[in-house]
């Protein structure tokens, strides 16, 4: 009798022991009103970073049978003095023409408006594109055996001569590459799906 008095008392004590257990690792919950108060406002999402700005347009582009200038080279009036503000454009041509050796002759054109006489003209737009042709020689130092210069004249415009920003545009040097050497390549399919070279030569243009 005495043992089963003792079992379940040892019974009673366990079970006691495992619900103060179970109570202690139970969460609490406070519901007093000490509670810490939030205050204010959230910061404000973080701003996207702007686009890159875009590339300025190159001053000087070598394009097929063209170098192309996308300022005009500056003379006195009615001179084939070149002002200074253009010695740094004619010194990116001249780069260009060097950091490409695949062009081997460059004529540089001198072109007019259809104001004054034609023999005028003619002598005003031979004279610059030589002058031209010796900045970039003299100055650029670019291969003389290269390049050659001529005169237009009026011949050629690109643009209406009875309005005064169609003569702007028609008093113009251009650079016209007269000579190139061009790689021309032979190429198959491979197996794997790819181009394979199979011959490579290079020819005057």
């Amino acid at each position: 009798m005495q043992s089963a008095v003792k079992l379940r008392t040892i019974g009673l004590i366990s079970s006691l022991a495992f619900a103060t257990v179970a109570v202690g690792c139970a969460p609490r919950v406070f519901s007093d009103g000490n509670a810490l108060a939030i205050t204010g406002t959230a910061p404000p999402p973080e701003a996207e970073p702007p686009p890159p700005e875009p590339e300025p347009q190159k001053r000087v582009e070598v394009r097929d049978n063209k170098i192309v200038i996308h300022e005009k080279v500056q003379f006195e009036v009615n001179s084939a003095k070149i002002k200074e503000e253009s010695h740094s454009l004619l010194q990116e041509v001249a780069q260009n023409i060097k950091d490409n050796p695949h062009i081997k002759k460059i004529e540089v054109e001198g072109h007019a408006s259809a104001e004054g006489s034609d023999s005028k003209n003619m002598n005003l737009s031979n004279r610059r594109a030589k002058a031209v042709m010796k900045f970039l020689t003299s100055d650029g130092g670019v291969d003389k055996s290269i390049l050659s210069a001529k005169g237009y004249g009026e011949e050629r415009p690109i643009a209406d001569n009875e309005t005064e920003e169609g003569r702007i545009k028609n008093r113009r040097v251009e650079f016209t590459i007269t000579e190139q050497e061009v790689t021309q390549k032979k190429v198959e399919i491979g197996e794997d799906g790819k181009e394979q070279v199979i011959e490579e030569k290079k020819v005057g243009g």
